[in-house]
């Protein structure tokens, strides 16, 4: 399958992470029409971006997750789809895993999620939150389960925290655009604690690529490389110095990776 892949075109397909949208994909987006050799997607997950539904519509993992299986769904047969997954966009990436793995060549995990075959998705989630504490996530608004009063079933980002920790490094006008365009999100930790989402005959059989961001204060490099360690991957890529926002402080790296990445898979 994967002599098959390297023929045909490779189609780029950006997930964001946890209350962004396609519109944090912009510079690189940019960068890869221009270079012309391959096609690129950025999309908007349900609920999140310019999506027309509001949270309080997006009822399952599935609404969530629906914008990215519909575009995989429709994929030209002469194209195979690279994933790209930034943060909480390793979760929904590796759903399409499992459902496409015949449609992509590659998914890369930004700073992400990355699950194994054996542990539910939720697992890597509450590993995160029990790395960091409530004033760690600053300015940061929850909501909570009522029944067990500490799984978050939501969370919108602060303008403190954003500043400090995930545009740290990036330029002031991509922190400001940020603050106008992000929506609140949910984790959907009922629906990825359930066992056998994700199989090795379907998931496991992709190649898969985690990008490691040294200098990330949300998903710190530890988490990161416990990611690496518990779901070893086909390849592993460092950028020095990049923060958790890589593709607004860093854009040149990734997408100089990524297109190495695509001539390699």
């Amino acid at each position: 399958m994967a002599d098959k892949n390297k023929q045909k075109k490779k189609h780029f397909v950006l997930v964001h992470g946890f209350c962004h949208g396609a519109w944090c994909w912009y510079k690189l987006v940019s960068m890869l029409k221009i270079n012309g050799r391959h096609s690129v997607t950025a999309l908007d997950l349900g609920g999140c971006g310019v999506h027309p539904k509001q949270l309080h519509h997006i009822s399952s993992f599935s609404d969530y997750s629906q914008p990215l299986i519909d575009f995989l769904a429709r994929l030209p047969d002469d194209e195979t789809a690279i994933l790209v997954g930034h943060s909480y966009g390793g979760i929904p990436i590796s759903v399409a895993m499992e459902n496409f793995p015949n449609k992509i060549s590659l998914s890369v995990f930004v700073t992400a999620y990355m699950p194994n075959c054996t542990d539910p998705p939720a697992t890597l989630i509450h590993e995160f939150f029990k790395r960091c504490s409530m004033e760690s996530l600053m300015d940061c608004e929850f909501t909570f389960d009522e029944a067990s009063g500490n799984l978050p079933i939501s969370a919108t980002l602060g303008p403190n925290y954003m500043a400090a920790k995930l545009y740290k490094n990036c330029p002031l006008e991509d922190l400001e655009l940020s603050k106008m365009l992000i929506r609140p999100s949910l984790f959907f930790l009922e629906e990825t604690s359930k066992k056998d989402l994700l199989s090795r005959e379907n998931y496991g059989s992709v190649k898969r690529c985690y990008v490691i961001c040294e200098n990330d204060d949300v998903m710190e490099e530890e988490f990161q490389r416990y990611n690496v360690e518990n779901s070893p991957p086909d390849d592993v890529v460092t950028i020095p110095n990049a923060g958790h926002m890589v593709m607004l402080s860093k854009p040149q790296m990734l997408y100089f990776h990524l297109l190495e990445l695509a001539d390699k898979y």
